[in-house]
């Protein structure tokens, strides 16, 4: 029995393509005063603070 040569057309498959998008990731002020000016959303900053508190299991660096 005879199969298509595609699955899908190339006009199909980049009609579906042209809503893969990248975004710039969130950045934020610091609550920290002494630490770094701005962080990435939803994570720690290098001092080892997160939302404005100091993460238990941070060690200084000496």
């Amino acid at each position: 029995m005879p199969n298509p040569k595609r699955k899908f057309s190339h006009q199909r498959t980049a009609k579906r393509r042209t809503h893969y998008t990248t975004d710039l990731p969130e950045v934020t002020p610091t609550k920290n005063v002494q630490g770094e000016p701005l962080n990435l959303r939803h994570s720690a900053s290098p001092d080892g603070y997160y939302k404005g508190r100091r993460l238990p299991g941070f060690k200084d660096k000496d």
